[in-house]
């Protein structure tokens, strides 16, 4: 008792500490990447599109050309993120965004708006499966979710805070000449850039080099994480190898889970871009549909980082991907049976908790199911490919195919997603509890040195979180 005392008093100051110096800092990241990659929908609302001449259709290609550099560097940087150090590469990341999207501000045609957006992607996009793989090497796999929701949580502050600050930017509308919509951009990606650059002085490269931390915590952090298989016991286990990529691909539980987040992406990033736009077509105008396009996203705050602690007390990552897609479900459901814009404005509460919700989960189950560390660092960036690929077609879905203010083919869309969430939710939760039986099995006939070096997650001793 006395041993396990210490132990839980060790890990409170270290999880103290960690809140001090990495969490908050990468959760920041996030919460300035959601903000000046979905901060477009708040600019639109505030006269963009107009400005520019922009049809629907050419909107939804603007959107579009983000996603697709942004999905081409999830892989590439995560494999190469342990290599040139996160405590470089995520701050530089961070500098180098703020300064494109700053410069949206300064735009003055369609072209220009598609070369901005098309930076914005390439420079931002590994840095959602960046801070999943540092985070993952700080923290052991049943301590995670609630610090990966902290930051995913974020994007839905973002939604909040998007709303009431571009609200207030708007006013500053033809100062120095640039229009309220252009302000949203430049005071914004100034913020970033600022940020960025100050980050380099904050983060630590790994729990080795943690300047919080001495050098006897340390050491103990490091061989805790490894025996929870959070981290590799031999670095030579994390080099990389294609053979690792293709296991990753491969596993089972990685498919599913890509699935999963294609889904989610969609919901996620569906909502983001066009969250204002559906709640001006509810009646709201101006200012007053960026401050009611608000609540709905409070809640999915609040909702996120409470069933994190849930979920991390009672190791439930499926089940609260399988709980928040029913939200998701009676959401859209409500917004496509109902023609009152209070009901649909009131299903906005479900389906944006429940997307965002969900998230965090999500990707916190690909991290603690995939090993050695390139095996982990391609199962998440797979996740990232797949969610952003989803966003993609959120943007056609909410874009050009379906006609404000109802969006019906969006609708039903998305709530066949919310149910495929929850069926291939479940379905991965059977296969992974199923393998857990295998496994316990198998140490009843087997002793650990048998057994094949290098297995990572297939491991019998590697138990799959639930």
């Amino acid at each position: 008792m006395i041993f396990l005392s210490k132990i839980l008093s060790f890990w409170k100051v270290l999880s103290g500490r960690s809140l001090i110096w990495v969490l908050p800092v990468c959760t920041a990241f996030y919460f300035f990447a959601f903000f000046d990659r979905s901060n477009v929908g708040n600019a639109r609302v505030a006269g963009m599109q107009t400005a520019l001449n922009i049809s629907d259709y050419q909107y939804s290609v603007v959107l579009t050309v983000t996603y697709v550099p942004y999905i081409a560097m999830d892989l590439p940087s995560n494999v190469i993120l342990k290599r040139v150090g996160p405590h470089l590469m995520l701050p530089a990341m961070v500098a180098l965004w703020g300064i494109v999207a700053a410069m949206q501000g300064l735009i003055t045609s369609y072209a220009g708006l598609l070369l901005c957006r098309f930076f914005l992607g390439l420079v931002e996009g590994g840095l959602s499966p960046g801070l999943a793989l540092y985070l993952s090497s700080f923290y052991p796999r049943g301590r995670l979710q609630i610090r990966i929701a902290a930051y995913f949580a974020s994007a839905a502050l973002t939604g909040a805070f998007s709303g009431l600050l571009a609200a207030a930017i708007t006013d500053m509308d033809g100062i120095g000449g640039k229009p309220g919509w252009a302000w949203i951009f430049i005071l914004e990606g100034s913020l970033t850039f600022a940020f960025g650059i100050f980050s380099f002085l904050l983060l630590p490269r790994s729990p080795e080099t943690a300047h919080f931390l001495s050098s006897e915590e340390r050491h103990y952090v490091v061989s805790t994480l490894k025996s929870s298989r959070a981290i590799s016991d031999d670095d030579e286990n994390d080099a990389f190898s294609w053979m690792e990529v293709l296991r990753a691909i491969r596993s089972p539980q990685v498919l599913m889970l890509c699935v999963v987040t294609f889904f989610n992406g969609a919901l996620v990033f569906g909502l983001a871009y066009f969250e204002p736009t559906i709640v001006a077509g509810l009646g709201y105008a101006g200012n007053q549909a960026q401050l009611m396009s608000v609540p709905p996203f409070v809640l999915a705050f609040l909702a996120s980082i409470i069933s994190a602690f849930v979920s991390d007390r009672y190791s439930c990552r499926g089940l609260t991907a399988i709980f928040f897609a029913i939200w998701c479900i009676v959401g859209f459901s409500m917004f496509y049976a109902s023609t009152s814009p209070h009901v649909q404005y009131a299903s906005l509460f479900f389906s944006v908790t429940g997307a965002y919700a969900i998230a965090p989960a999500a990707i916190t189950w690909m991290a603690n199911n995939s090993a050695p560390h390139i095996r982990r660092a391609s199962s998440i960036a797979f996740a990232f490919v797949a969610s952003n690929s989803g966003g993609i077609l959120a943007t056609w879905l909410l874009g050009s195919l379906s006609p404000a203010p109802n969006y019906t083919p969006a609708t039903i869309a998305f709530i066949a997603m919310s149910i495929g969430q929850a069926v291939v939710s479940s379905l991965n939760l059977f296969y992974l509890s199923r393998e857990n039986h295998a496994k316990a099995e198998t140490r009843l006939s087997m002793a650990k040195h048998d057994e094949p070096q290098d297995l990572g997650d297939r491991s019998a001793w590697f138990m799959y979180s639930l």
